[in-house]
């Protein structure tokens, strides 16, 4: 695999077969819990690939929330990039992420990582898992950084991103499609446990990030995403949509999905209906 990778997806065999070969990386465990922040390290001690790293949603992942820039805003970038130099990055290290969840902290990380302008990076299909299924093993405890740092450095983005303002804007004069990764019911307004206002952005379509993988926990076939995601465009480009959740973290599982499927250039709105439902001035949609 060269070093910016043709798919954001590694398989358990590939990866092994890249390290046996000597190919530089770096693992890094995802593994959250959006309801208990400590389960995630924990899931992670108790056994993950050998030599992995792990960082966290919150402290490492996400930047200080404010009250109003939503429940998982974007850490500062020279703050990550220091703290992957810390587990070795360089700029030519390819960055493997992984979780036990279907990627759906592990596509966070992937995409962090292109926007500091890393394009070496890969999610580790079907997680922790499939590792475990192909008889690779796990060790326990935690892997110590390493005694001499990377030499990772900023980059140009290779992500683009959209603002609450620009999504406001495009209400009035829709230009962009908006993608909503929760599940159904949530995008309704109905049962709504994470953020204090039920509903959507309005004019919004609705892409369960669960629906991106098969039963076996790994991601569809490509052919299939993309012809999935394109229904839910509506003959729209790629390009011309902006993906969102919650907090943008599960938006970045539709992002990786797309990518695999050779749809590329959407933008993330990071802030996502977390941000967004914390101004009520802004409009809000329920139902279908």
């Amino acid at each position: 695999m060269p070093s910016s990778t043709p798919s954001p997806l590694i398989t358990a065999t590939e990866l092994q077969q890249l390290r046996s070969e000597g190919r530089r990386t770096v693992i890094i465990d995802c593994s959250f819990d959006l309801t208990n922040p400590a389960a995630g390290r924990e899931i992670y001690q108790q056994g993950h690939l050998p030599g992995a790293f792990y960082l966290h949603l919150d402290n490492e992942l996400s930047g200080p929330k404010t009250g109003v820039n939503g429940r998982h805003p974007l850490p500062d970038a020279e703050l990550l990039v220091n703290r992957l130099r810390a587990l070795g990055v360089d700029d030519d290290t390819l960055v493997v992420a992984y979780d036990a969840h279907g990627a759906m902290y592990a596509a966070r990380l992937w995409w962090l990582m292109r926007w500091v302008g890393h394009g070496a990076v890969a999610v580790l299909d079907g997680g922790k898992a499939a590792w475990v299924a192909a008889g690779l093993p796990l060790e326990p405890g935690a892997t110590p950084d390493p005694e001499t740092g990377g030499n990772l450095t900023r980059r140009p983005s290779l992500v683009r991103t959209a603002d609450a303002n620009a999504l406001l804007a495009n209400l009035d004069q829709p230009a962009l499609l908006v993608v909503d990764a929760r599940a159904p019911d949530r995008f309704r307004g109905e049962n709504e446990t994470l953020d204090p206002v039920g509903g959507h952005i309005p004019g919004a379509a609705n892409r369960f990030f669960k629906d991106n993988l098969a039963a076996d926990g790994r991601f569809k076939p490509a052919d299939q995403l993309r012809a999935e995601f394109e229904e839910v465009f509506g003959g729209k480009p790629a390009a011309q949509t902006v993906m969102q959740c919650g907090s943008g973290v599960t938006a970045c599982h539709n992002l990786l999905a797309m990518e695999a499927a050779g749809l590329t250039d959407a933008a993330l709105y990071p802030g996502s209906w977390s941000e967004w439902c914390a101004d009520p001035k802004r409009p809000v949609a329920t139902g279908s």
